[in-house]
């Protein structure tokens, strides 16, 4: 049914997904993880995680032509 890579990562989707086949399709873990190609560990890992404890992306600060300007950038007048 779903078209999981082996290196791919979880999406938010296919959280979402999964928690939805799990309490509104209620279909065991072991099916879904038959159907998507994931752990069952995997799968008992998101079921128990709390929707607000969801993983969020953080990009990290990085470099650029301005980051030496960006503290006298900053400075009152």
């Amino acid at each position: 049914v779903f078209d999981q890579q082996e290196n791919e990562v979880i999406t938010m989707e296919m959280i979402g997904k999964i928690r939805r086949m799990h309490l509104r399709d209620k279909k065991s873990v072991r099916t879904i993880a038959r159907m998507t190609g994931l752990s069952r560990n995997t799968i008992r890992k998101w079921l128990q995680t709390p929707v607000d404890n969801e993983p969020t992306y953080r990009r990290s600060a990085q470099p650029n032509k301005l980051t030496p300007f960006n503290a006298r950038s900053r400075q009152t007048h």
